[in-house]
C-alpha cells in the first residue's frame, strides 16, 4: 500500500527544505529526490506544510471510502472534535453532507476520548492518584517513541488511542460488519488504520472532506442543513481535546484545578522531543501531541486560519456543549475492559521497539565521512545547516547510513565549484573574464590581464588577480559596453576586433543569465601574419605573371585586363586592411581564421 506521505519525484529536486523541518530527518536524498523513509517517519505532516513545490503528498482514501459505501455495507463516520473549529458555524451543515455522501451514521471521536480519560481516571483512583504515563492520542508521538525512544515504550499509557477507542466502542455496542471512516485533521490516523485494521478501516483529512463535497457539487454555504443526531450520543467535555492540555482538562481528577502538577501538556514536536530526550520522564502524566497548539493545527486542516482562532472556537464549541442534555457520560464497564485487555480490544498487541534501522557507527567512520564532505579540520565544520541536518556531523552520521548525498554539502560545493573555475581559467590558453550586470570584473585570469593590463612580464600572479576583482570594466577593455548588449541576447555572439596590434577573437557566454557574463579572447594575429606573407608571394608571382601578360598582349586582347582584375581581386581576398582606423570596431565572426 503507499505510504501515507510520499513524494512526487517529478517536482523535487536538491531543495533539502523537507530535510531541515522534519523533526526526525526520515527523508532520504537519493539522485536529487527527497524519499521518505516509512521506517523512520512519524507522519507529523511537516515536510507535507514545507514543500514549496507540493511534492509531499498525502494518500488520498477517498476513493476507498466510496467503494465502501457503494458495496452497501453501513459505514459510520468517525468525526473528530476538531471539526467545530474547522468548520465554525457550519456544523450542521457539514453533519448534513456527510450524510449525502452516504454515511449511514455519525458518531463523534470525542466518545472514544471520554472512554480513554475515563479508563486512566479509574487508573489513577487504583494508583493513589498516580498516572505516569505518556499519551496515546497523538499517533505521531506513539511513532515517535516506537522508533526513536524504544526504551520509553513502556512508559506509554496502557489505553490505545481514541480514535481506537473509539472503533472497537462503535463494533462492542452495534456490529462487527461496520465500515468506520475517520475524518479529522490527522495525517498519521492513516497510519492506525494501516496498523490496526477496522479500528478504523479507512481516515481522510479534512482536506481530503473538502475536495470530495466539492466533486460532489456539495457547497456548505448554500446546502440546507437538517437535524442529524450523532450515536449513540454527542460527546462532553472530552470535544476539548483537540487542544492542548484538552485531555487533562477533560479529566474528572486533573480537571479540578487549573494548576495541575501531576499532568503536563506539551504541543509541537520540539517541546516534545525536549521531554522525550530527557533520561528519566517527569512522574507526571505527559499528553504530547505532534502538532503545534494541538490538533486543532493538524496537517490536513485549514492552515489560513489563526491558531489562536481555532482554539477560541473549540473552547467555544465545547462551552456550549456543556449546557446541553443527554451527552455522553462514559461508560465503566467498556473502561475496565480497556484497562484490563489494553491493545487486544483491537485485536493487536501493544507498541512495540521499531528501532532496527538505527546503526551505530565509530567515531573513525564519522572523521572518514566528515573528510569526504570536505570537513578536513574543526574549522572546516560550518554548521550552517543548507544541507538540512543542524550539524556536520549529523550530516556525516546521515550519510553513513545512506540518508544523505555529499551533494548537499552546500559548501564543499562552492569550493569544488570555485575549485574547477580557478584551475579552468589558469589552464585555458585565451584570455578569459567574468562580468557582472554592472559590468564590474568578477574573475578573469592573467592571459586577459596579459592582453589588456599593460603589465610586465611575471608581474601577474594570485595577488593581482584577486586585486583586479570589483574593478569596473573599462579599466582595462576599451569596448566594455559591447558587454553590456550581451547580457540581453538568449545567444551571445562570437566577434572579430582589431585592438592596438593584435587581431582577437571575442567569444561571450552567459554564465547566469542577466546576472554573469564571460568572454574568451583568442589572439588570432599570427595566423594573420603567415596569412600576410602568403599574399606577399602571391603578388610577387602575379607581377611576374602581368609582366608576361603585357608581352603577349597584343595576342591575348582585352583577355589580359580581365586576367589583371581577376588576379588583383585575389590579392584582395587575402589581404588584412589593419591599421588606426579600425581598432576596436567589432566585426560578427563565424569561426576559422581571420579573413
Amino acid at each position: 500500500m503507499l505510504n501515507p506521505i510520499y513524494t512526487e519525484t517529478t517536482s523535487c529536486r536538491d531543495c533539502y527544505k523537507c530535510v531541515r523541518s522534519c523533526p526526525v530527518k526520515a527523508i532520504q536524498i537519493k539522485d536529487g529526490n527527497a524519499m521518505i523513509v516509512k521506517d523512520r517517519c512519524v507522519y507529523c505532516g511537516k515536510c507535507v506544510d514545507v514543500c514549496p513545490n507540493s511534492a509531499k503528498k498525502v494518500r488520498n482514501d477517498t476513493d476507498r471510502v466510496k467503494l465502501a459505501i457503494a458495496s452497501g455495507r453501513p459505514v459510520f463516520c468517525s468525526l473528530a472534535p476538531s471539526y467545530a473549529s474547522e468548520f465554525a458555524g457550519r456544523e450542521d451543515e457539514l453533519l448534513t453532507a456527510l450524510k449525502k455522501l452516504g454515511f449511514r451514521e455519525i458518531s463523534e471521536t470525542a466518545i472514544g476520548a471520554s472512554l480513554v480519560t475515563q479508563a486512566l481516571d479509574i487508573y489513577m483512583s487504583e494508583h493513589n492518584g498516580e498516572c505516569p504515563f505518556i499519551g496515546t492520542a497523538c499517533p505521531s508521538i506513539v511513532e515517535l517513541v516506537k522508533k526513536y525512544y524504544p526504551e520509553k515504550i513502556e512508559h506509554l499509557a496502557p489505553v490505545p488511542s481514541p480514535l481506537q477507542t473509539h472503533s472497537a466502542y462503535l463494533r462492542n455496542i452495534y456490529n462487527e460488519d461496520l465500515v468506520i471512516v475517520f475524518v479529522g485533521p490527522c495525517i498519521a490516523k492513516k497510519t492506525e488504520a494501516d496498523n490496526t485494521p477496522g479500528f478504523p478501516d479507512f481516515a481522510i483529512t479534512f482536506d481530503e472532506l473538502r475536495a470530495w463535497l466539492d466533486e460532489e457539487g456539495i457547497d456548505l454555504d448554500k446546502i440546507e442543513a437538517e437535524h442529524v443526531d450523532f450515536v449513540p450520543a454527542r460527546a462532553g467535555i472530552s470535544s476539548i481535546y483537540p487542544i492542548e492540555g484538552g485531555q487533562i482538562m477533560s479529566s474528572s481528577v486533573w480537571g479540578r484545578s487549573a494548576l495541575q502538577p501531576s499532568a503536563i501538556a506539551l504541543s509541537g514536536m520540539e517541546e516534545v522531543l525536549s521531554a522525550l530526550s530527557a533520561k528519566e520522564l517527569d512522574a507526571s502524566f505527559l499528553e504530547l501531541l505532534g502538532c503545534d497548539g494541538g490538533c486543532v493545527n493538524g496537517p490536513g486542516t485549514n492552515r489560513s486560519v489563526s491558531i489562536a482562532l481555532k482554539k477560541r472556537k473549540a473552547s467555544e464549541w465545547t462551552t456550549r456543549r456543556l449546557d446541553e442534555e443527554k451527552l455522553f457520560e462514559g461508560d465503566e464497564a467498556f473502561a475496565r475492559t480497556l484497562l484490563e485487555k489494553g491493545y487486544s480490544v483491537l485485536r493487536t498487541a501493544s507498541p512495540s521497539d521499531e528501532s532496527s534501522f538505527h546503526r551505530a557507527h565509530s567515531e573513525d567512520e564519522i572523521k572518514r565521512a566528515l573528510v569526504a564532505l570536505g570537513k578536513i579540520t574543526k574549522a572546516d565544520e560550518l554548521n550552517c545547516g543548507g544541507c538540512g541536518y543542524t550539524t556536520c556531523r549529523d550530516m556525516a552520521i546521515a550519510y553513513l547510513d545512506g540518508m544523505a548525498e555529499i551533494e548537499m554539502c552546500v559548501t564543499k560545493m562552492r569550493k569544488e565549484a570555485e575549485s574547477k573555475v580557478d584551475l579552468l581559467l589558469r589552464t585555458v590558453p585565451m584570455g578569459v573574464v567574468i562580468v557582472d550586470s554592472d559590468l564590474q570584473i568578477t574573475d578573469c585570469n592573467s592571459a586577459f590581464l596579459d592582453i589588456f593590463g599593460d603589465m610586465e612580464d611575471g608581474f601577474i600572479d594570485q595577488r593581482v588577480l584577486s586585486m583586479v576583482k570589483g574593478l569596473p570594466l573599462d579599466s582595462f577593455v576599451p569596448f566594455a559596453d559591447k558587454f553590456r548588449d550581451q547580457f540581453y541576447l538568449s545567444h551571445p555572439g562570437q566577434y572579430r576586433v582589431h585592438f592596438k596590434d593584435k587581431y582577437l577573437r571575442v567569444t561571450f557566454f552567459l554564465v547566469e543569465e542577466k546576472r554573469l557574463l564571460g568572454a574568451m579572447f583568442e589572439d588570432i594575429t599570427n595566423p594573420t601574419i603567415k596569412r600576410e606573407t602568403v599574399v606577399k608571394k602571391a603578388e610577387d608571382v602575379i607581377q611576374k605573371s602581368l609582366e608576361t601578360v603585357q608581352q603577349i598582349a597584343s595576342l591575348l586582347g582585352e583577355n589580359a585586363a580581365e586576367t589583371e582584375i581577376m588576379l588583383n581581386s585575389l590579392i584582395d581576398a587575402f589581404s588584412v586592411h589593419g591599421g588606426s582606423d579600425d581598432s576596436n570596431v567589432f566585426t560578427e565572426d563565424e569561426g576559422g581564421d581571420l579573413t
